[in-house]
């Protein structure tokens, strides 16, 4: 077991990630406890509290390390046109949440309470996923203002996450990935004709 004066603040921080992460991705969001964490990594439940407010700041840390993965997944992406692009970033993401479930299910699974608030900084990694899309309404409908292109990226995007959710969520064994893909080409395709569409 490792000792409090063995590592630096920063290294327990990743210490205490790290097995967070592990957690969350082996047997999910609900098995997460600080306790847990603690037996873990061999330091007390008040250690874990000198790194991290609290869990909501903790499953923060963790939900943003599962965004930075997903930015990553969708920055890979390279098509020919804005409507293909869109089409295979929804794919990648669809790909992403079926094969990380637990990890990106913990993003949506855990909702802050009432009274706190997403720090900016946590606001920016959620902003992140969605601007690849916006870069493409660029591309696609230059004439669309700044505005314009975040509502019909945001709206495009929702949409796509709503499908996974409502696909995946409790029933990933009987889930065909392919069905699901081709629902999601279909919200693009139309949302794209119909964005073309309008004046």
């Amino acid at each position: 077991m490792a000792r409090r004066s063995e590592h630096s603040l920063e290294e327990l921080k990743a210490l205490i990630l790290s097995a967070a992460e592990t957690i969350v991705i082996e047997e999910g969001f609900s098995a997460l406890k600080v306790r847990t964490i603690a037996m873990e990594i061999g330091y007390t439940v008040g250690s874990i509290y000198m790194v991290f407010t609290n869990i909501a700041d903790l499953i923060m840390h963790i939900n943003a390390r599962t965004l930075d993965a997903i930015v990553v997944q969708l920055e890979q992406v390279q098509e020919s046109s804005a409507e293909s692009s869109i089409e295979a970033m929804a794919s990648s993401y669809l790909r992403y949440a079926s094969q990380n479930f637990n990890r990106w299910h913990t993003v949506f699974d855990y909702s802050l309470s009432v009274d706190s608030k997403i720090s900016a900084w946590y606001q920016e990694k959620v902003d992140r996923v969605i601007a690849p899309l916006e870069v493409q309404f660029l591309a696609f409908a230059p004439v669309l203002s700044e505005d314009q292109r975040k509502r019909a990226a945001r709206a495009l995007w929702f949409g796509i996450h709503g499908i996974c959710a409502l696909s995946l969520t409790g029933q990933r064994d009987k889930t065909d990935i392919d069905d699901i893909e081709e629902t999601i080409a279909l919200l693009v395709k139309n949302f794209m004709r119909g964005l073309s569409l309008s004046p």
